[in-house]
């Protein structure tokens, strides 16, 4: 393997590591401040000690979201310096407005927000954790912002063998930002709800300790996970007919769709051959992808022969097909996962209007293992999103190849992959050990102020 491929496994790696924790920060954070807010209005001592619990597992998961995220800053200078000095001027911007402006937010107030029980008013107290949500998702924001660009460049000229930056602004209103951005919160949103519903629904089964707290959670956490599930679909929907007009070879990919059709299937299931690019096998719904695409019964989806021969034609020779089969099955892995957790939500709200939640033990069950799905989704789609988008880096403008540093050889890129992904595997099982501890411990059932030491400890 030549420095090219051990450099883009090293930051696949990384980077999906690093995306098991980015969900959940963003819609936990929100969560336990929801939890806080409802502990303020009404002085409940219930609600108290549930934003204290669910404050402890924030805390450990935003730890390792940062820890593991500064290894990204240091790949982008070092395996991916050419790609760095050729849109340093543009990518480095928003990544610098991020540490700079949301990240010092967000940690700010999370270090406000641990030592303040009991030294703030409840009124400031609460503040700070509101602040913490608004700064994870400013975060959030900006780093789409430059990921966007790599999606849909906008606002920038080539010059001097350069990407430069000429409309700051077209970067704020890049159309794939607004269609990333609201997809990722709520996914983050859809997150935390399965990770609170599925600890509960342990302790529920359990019926030991603060059956109360487990149960008002989880029912909270069953109101905001009906509402997440459906705006991530609705926002998919429209991201995927976004997608049909400015990067068609990655939905032709997402449905193995080898040649232009118009009306256009839908993929049920597919075996391909990907060296003759054709179907071995196929199961199909006829016209279901036009409607899809196009709210319509017709319109023409093209197809990933037709494409190839446009791009070269636009960009000279080469092969502008991403690996089918991973894009294929990371899109039905994505979108399998995100239908089943809107069933199960659905079903989970039922029981919560009708009382009959703690009844059904093997829905509580089913919960618990449905933690995963959450993180089988985010991975699948952040797979399908940046391969998909193969062979380029910046779409249509630069290359994956030409992005890789020229200095840096294989042997240190393996190096420092092997490191990363043992120190990354430690932290693993850190993480879920801390995680499971708190999670197992539940809360504590005495009324009072929670205990600052146990949540400095979980930081």
């Amino acid at each position: 393997m030549d420095a090219l491929m051990l450099a883009r496994w090293q930051f696949g790696i990384t980077t999906v590591y690093h995306f098991f924790f980015v969900p959940l920060t963003l819609g936990l954070s929100l969560l336990v401040a929801i939890f806080q807010t409802a502990y303020v209005r009404t002085d409940s001592d219930t609600y108290k000690r549930m934003t204290q619990f669910w404050g402890k597992l924030f805390l450990i998961n935003f730890a390792m979201g940062v820890v593991t995220g500064i290894v990204q800053e240091f790949q982008f200078g070092m395996n991916w310096s050419e790609y760095s000095r050729f849109v340093g001027d543009i990518f480095g911007a928003p990544l610098a407005i991020e540490a700079l402006l949301a990240f010092f937010l967000e940690s700010t107030f999370v270090g406000v927000w641990i030592f303040g029980w009991g030294r703030l008013n409840k009124g400031l107290h609460l503040a700070s954790i509101w602040l913490v949500v608004i700064g994870s998702n400013i975060s959030a924001f900006w780093i789409l912002i430059a990921n966007s660009f790599m999606q849909q460049p906008v606002g920038y000229t080539l010059r001097n063998g350069r990407a430069e930056m000429t409309d700051f602004g077209a970067l704020l209103t890049n159309s794939n930002l607004w269609m990333q951005f609201p997809h990722v919160f709520t996914a983050g949103v859809v997150t935390a709800s399965f990770f609170v519903i599925g600890i509960s629904a342990w302790h529920l089964l359990r019926k030991k300790g603060d059956i109360d707290l487990f149960r008002k959670s989880a029912s909270i956490a069953m109101a905001t996970a009906m509402i997440a599930t459906v705006l991530v679909a609705l926002v998919g929907h429209a991201q995927s007919q976004h997608m049909v007009k400015t990067q068609p070879m990655k939905i032709a990919s997402a449905e193995a769709l080898w040649d232009t059709e118009s009306p256009a299937s839908f993929s049920l299931f597919t075996i391909g051959d990907e060296t003759a690019n054709k179907d071995v096998f196929s199961i199909k719904i006829p016209t279901l992808l036009s409607i899809l695409a196009y709210n319509s019964t017709t319109g023409e989806v093209k197809g990933i022969n037709n494409l190839q021969a446009e791009y070269e034609k636009t960009y000279g020779p080469g092969d502008y097909v991403p690996p089918v089969w991973v894009v294929y099955w990371s899109f039905r892995s994505m979108v399998g996962s995100g239908t089943l957790m809107i069933l199960l939500s659905l079903y989970g709200l039922y029981l919560v209007m009708s009382g009959k939640l703690t009844a059904r033990s093997w829905y509580l069950k089913l919960m618990l293992f449905a933690i995963a799905l959450p993180y089988i989704a985010n991975t699948a789609g952040w797979m399908m999103t940046e391969i998909g988008r193969q062979p380029w880096i910046v779409f249509g403008v630069m290359t994956t190849e030409k992005g890789v540093s020229t200095s840096v050889g294989a042997e240190s890129v393996l190096i420092s992959l092997v490191i990363f992904t043992l120190l990354y595997g430690a932290l693993a099982v850190v993480d879920v050990y801390l995680l499971a501890k708190y999670a197992r411990d539940g809360a504590s059932a005495k009324p009072g102020n929670p205990e600052e030491a146990d949540l400095v400890g979980a930081y």
